[in-house]
């Protein structure tokens, strides 16, 4: 009897956070640092991330990363479904069938889109979705392109084309830029030309689809200030008159974020994590999204103390070459879309 009593329950509490999330839908990017399985590739030269490798990277090291990103997920989507979760650095559908399908997630009816990548470390862009709160109608790779340096190899911009649970239309793109590892200046070049790639096929929409609804999701390895962003991209502060295609970067004002920023350089904290909406998000009838939607998911165990730099720094995976045992070296952002 007590059994019965609890499964009720439950079914309860699934009716109920269901009901809730219909109203205010979670969408979420994470970039979940190095999720690589621990079996070695043979069709790559890059396998750091195995037993034998410079990594060491365990099948146990492999669980406790993915327990670890389960139960965070749980703790800060408050046991509730997250419609649309972008991520990045994640290696294959492995990864994301151990993490969404064989942990307490399951529940939530995850699918997603992934596709196979150029990037020399295997690590790619994704996106899950709440098959009970989204229909995927279509999607793809777009392949990173630089006209100033066409031997440039960058990963993909994943989009893909949602219906959501009342048939209205959602365009969503995820996207990890190219970092400033070999310097600023000396890569600025490439996230311009992610940023020329991700406007040309916004345009398209604005041109093929009247009011698009449109979500850019990612880390974008700059700031919200950067020209790559700002100027390239064309993403901005939201205003009271803006043009048909305009862009609204939730992420540009980060007194309104909760946090200071998304990784952290040093003493530096920075905003690299970003979610960007087209202004008929901002506007729209049916969904509206705003500024005051948008927050850096900051969970106490995501953060540690920072003994080097003082305040506080994020619980990672790795510091360098030694194995950390935390969660990411970023912090997780949402933004809540409101039927």
């Amino acid at each position: 009897m007590r059994k019965i009593f609890l499964f009720a329950i439950w079914i309860l509490f699934l009716d109920v956070a269901y009901g809730q999330q219909a109203d205010s839908v979670m969408v979420v990017f994470w970039n979940m640092e190095n999720f690589f399985d621990p079996f070695t590739d043979s069709t790559r030269s890059y396998n750091a991330f195995t037993e034998h490798g410079e990594q060491h990277w365990t099948a146990s090291r492999f669980y406790r990363k993915r327990n670890n990103l389960y139960k965070a997920i749980l703790s800060f989507s408050k046991g509730l479904p997250i419609g649309l979760f972008g991520v990045c650095e994640v290696e294959n559908d492995y990864v994301l069938n151990a993490l969404f399908a064989q942990t307490p997630l399951k529940r939530f009816n995850y699918r997603w889109v992934h596709y196979e990548g150029p990037d020399r470390r295997g690590i790619d862009p994704a996106i899950v979705y709440s098959k009970d709160l989204f229909q995927l109608v279509h999607s793809e790779a777009i392949p990173y392109h630089n006209h100033e340096d066409t031997t440039a190899v960058s990963r993909d911009i994943l989009y893909a084309k949602f219906f959501d649970y009342r048939q209205d239309t959602l365009h969503c793109f995820v996207n990890h830029w190219p970092s400033k590892y070999r310097g600023e200046l000396e890569t600025e070049e490439m996230r311009n030309a992610a940023a020329q790639m991700l406007r040309r096929k916004v345009d398209s929409l604005f041109a093929k689809v009247a009011c698009p609804k449109i979500i850019i999701m990612g880390d974008f390895n700059d700031t919200p200030e950067a020209p790559c962003i700002r100027k390239v991209l064309g993403a901005g502060l939201g205003q009271d008159s803006l043009p048909e295609n305009a862009l609204v970067n939730l992420f540009a004002n980060p007194r309104q974020l909760g946090f200071k920023g998304t990784l952290k350089y040093r003493e530096q904290w920075m905003i690299f994590d970003q979610i960007i909406v087209s202004k008929y998000l901002i506007n729209s009838d049916l969904i509206q999204c705003t500024s005051s939607d948008a927050l850096i998911i900051h969970e106490p165990f995501l953060l540690e103390e920072d003994e080097t730099y003082h305040g506080l720094k994020l619980n990672r995976t790795y510091v360098g070459p030694r194995y950390h045992g935390g969660f990411s070296d970023h912090l997780p952002v949402r933004i809540l879309l409101k039927y």
